[in-house]
């Protein structure tokens, strides 16, 4: 199982609507809708990312931005004046972009592309943690011939022409946070390096194929091929937590998106992340979790809404 792609599995843009704007100098957009994730791409010209707290960083064109939420953040021309007079915002149902922005050869002025995600989801919360606020990767390749594309699909009216736009909102995500957890800057959970250790990686792998199993040290020590004090040293090394901290820690992930299903009951849950009984996994979620299977879910029940993208304008 790859890990990375699992833990982004509930970060998919369902219905996405790409926002675009065309911006003129003064300008300023500022995201106020707690969204956890918003990617912000630069079709033409540039600016600057400027968030609640921490430093402005720009974004040029062939540059992709990651802006980790739910913290309010600008998108300006001129970071010194981002919170300045004349700042428009940016909410739910404001429409997918200006008038002009179907004139995308529009000289002289930025167009952006942008779309965030509420992501309430436990199982990718774990991912957006080891994000920085913001986070911005070079385009190594020549993507010129996208940006082209996205240009003419988000202007055109062909059939299946939202599903395509979806699935482009995914690819970029993906491919963004996997060349940034790559770079030098970047400071990656140690799962993520673990991932490829010989000793840890196999252990890792078997706890998400199959985090039901009643994994012991010792038989996920036999899928790497060492002892289990060996296995329990490096593991606790690269990741933080020993083997069974880990999978009970993962089991509990797991869970809490599963309470928030109102078909499951909480033996159900229990059963789907390996324990035999519902007293059992109630211990043991109450440990981890702060709170009882019952409280989680009634607390869920209240304040969880289904995953969104909003526009950029």
């Amino acid at each position: 199982m790859d890990v990375f792609d699992e833990l982004l599995r509930g970060v998919r843009g369902k219905g996405a609507v790409f926002g675009r704007s065309v911006l003129r100098p003064p300008w300023s957009l500022r995201f106020t809708d707690g969204a956890y994730l918003t990617l912000c791409l630069p079709l033409r010209g540039a600016g600057w990312i400027v968030p609640e707290a921490g430093e402005a960083r720009h974004v040029a064109l062939g540059e992709a931005a990651v802006v980790r939420g739910p913290a309010p953040f600008s998108f300006t021309d001129d970071p010194a004046e981002g919170t300045a007079s004349g700042v428009r915002e940016v909410r739910w149902g404001d429409g997918a972009s200006d008038p002009v922005a179907r004139d995308l050869e529009f000289g002289g002025h930025t167009v952006l592309l942008a779309a965030a995600f509420d992501v309430r989801t436990q199982v990718p919360q774990r991912l957006l943690r080891a994000l920085p606020p913001v986070l911005v990767v070079p385009d190594e390749h020549d993507c010129s011939p996208m940006r082209d594309y996205l240009e003419a699909q988000i202007v055109g009216s062909r059939p299946g022409h939202q599903t395509v736009l979806d699935r482009l909102l995914d690819w970029l995500l993906v491919c963004t946070l996997r060349d940034w957890f790559d770079r030098p800057e970047a400071e990656p959970p140690g799962w993520y390096g673990a991932l490829g250790d010989d000793v840890a990686g196999p252990a890792l792998r078997a706890i998400h194929e199959d985090p039901a199993h009643p994994w012991t040290t010792a038989e996920l020590a036999g899928r790497a091929g060492v002892s289990r004090t060996t296995l329990a040293k490096r593991f606790t090394e690269l990741v933080g937590d020993g083997p069974v901290a880990y999978l009970t820690e993962w089991r509990m992930t797991l869970a809490a998106d599963l309470l928030t299903r109102p078909e499951l009951t909480v033996a159900a849950v229990a059963r789907r992340v390996g324990y035999a009984d519902a007293f059992g996994f109630s211990a043991a979620f109450k440990r981890v979790r702060g709170e009882s299977p019952s409280a989680y879910r009634q607390e869920a029940a209240t304040t969880r809404v289904p995953d969104r993208t909003v526009p950029a304008g």
